[in-house]
């Protein structure tokens, strides 16, 4: 007896066992898709784009095989595929395991055109398996674009709207040379592009959004379209001078304006300008002077820092803040000092600070006072609200 149940346990655990190792290969076999269309977000010709991804899932309790995962466009396409590490543009008898899943990556790569709008590219991925097809719509938009890396303004120069600009490496304005950036341009900057400007930066946007001039980080996908710190900034030394923005929007950079020393007329004049979601400040300017009229900073790392002195009139701003999933408030949205520290021995300059009808306000954060105003020595020090 126990010879003979012995027995039956023994085929019950091989036919269990041959029943997983098998195969399901009926057309019914129920198979799902994590994603039936992939869409990606503007990519810039030649630049490629970041990596999505979906899931094949086998809901089955049996192995499945697929006998094919095709790319349509083939060779030709514009977009790759890697499926279960195996790359493209088909892949043949993947095995996917009872109730268990595979992934399937999905990148795109534009080739330039003479397009001066973004168009559209597409093709699908098609699934093959026991006699059933299942397809992934793939769509992506491109955008053809002036690409300039390290790019160095030597001449004076202007820049139309005609196409985006993309920035690599960075780009440097020399001393005593101009580049003029006229409305509707676009500035898409990559996160190791500083802009560097020794000579003037003009910047001639227009009231109506659409001629509004944008400076931004060059990842246009989601989530990355939204982080502050995706590009480092505009950065005036010490031999800049007259610079002025007009209906300019700054956004996502780690330090959006950081403004050096003082010149004969404002260093920098900012009229109807947005300064928005700056990880570490919207403005920080040591000795400097600035102009600025109607201009919103808001939700900035520190919105505004003025320190070591300078001269620099803010007129009908708002500076604002509130605590969001990418920076906490904890710094108060504006700092004023005549000082900083050199080996913790305060080094004062004169400054003159006025703040005209202008609205500082923090939400949400840790923040007891939202305007920090601090003096060290016999300097002159004139700070009017």
């Amino acid at each position: 007896m126990k010879n003979l149940l012995f027995i039956s346990i023994s085929i019950l655990i091989l036919f269990n066992a041959c029943k997983k190792e098998s195969f399901i290969t009926s057309p019914d076999a129920q198979v799902s898709l994590s994603d039936e269309e992939l869409k990606f977000d503007t990519v810039f010709t030649t630049t490629g784009s970041i990596t999505q991804s979906f899931k094949i899932i086998n809901e089955n309790d049996q192995k499945l095989r697929l006998s094919s995962i095709k790319l349509m466009g083939g060779n030709s396409s514009y977009f790759k595929i890697n499926a279960d590490g195996f790359v493209g543009p088909e892949v043949s008898n993947i095995e996917i395991e009872a109730n268990d899943s595979v992934y399937v990556f999905v990148s795109v790569s534009i080739n330039q055109n003479a397009a001066n709008i973004p168009f559209i590219v597409e093709d699908s991925i098609q699934i093959n398996y026991n006699g059933t097809t299942k397809q992934v719509n793939l769509e992506a938009w491109g955008q053809n674009a002036h690409f300039y890396r390290d790019k160095e303004i030597t001449v004076n120069e202007i820049w139309n709207n005609d196409l985006p600009y993309v920035i690599l490496g960075s780009l440097t304005i020399d001393p005593n040379k101009k580049l003029t950036i006229n409305k509707g341009c676009r500035i898409y900057v990559h996160a190791d592009a500083p802009i560097i400007v020794d000579g003037t930066l003009e910047v001639n946007g227009a009231k109506d959004t659409i001629d509004r001039v944008q400076f931004r980080g060059d990842r246009l996908d989601e989530p990355y379209n939204d982080f502050p710190g995706g590009w480092p900034g505009i950065y005036f030394r010490s031999t800049s001078k007259d610079n002025v923005f007009n209906y300019a929007v700054i956004k996502n950079a780690y330090q959006a304006l950081a403004v050096l020393d003082l010149s004969t007329n404002p260093k920098l004049t900012l009229n109807e300008c947005i300064i928005d979601n700056a990880y570490d400040a919207g403005i920080i300017a040591v000795n400097s002077s600035i102009r600025a009229r109607n201009c919103l900073i808001s939700n900035c790392g520190q919105n505004v820092v003025l320190a070591k002195g300078g001269d620099y009139q803010f007129t009908h701003c708002t500076v604002a803040t509130f605590s969001n999933n990418y920076i906490l408030h904890r710094d108060p949205v504006l700092y004023v000092s005549n000082y900083v520290l050199v080996n913790n021995v305060p080094d004062a300059k004169a400054l003159t600070a006025v703040f005209r009808n202008c609205i500082f306000w923090g939400q949400d954060g840790t923040v007891e006072d939202e305007v920090v105003v601090t003096k060290s020595g016999t300097t002159a020090f004139n700070v009017n609200f």
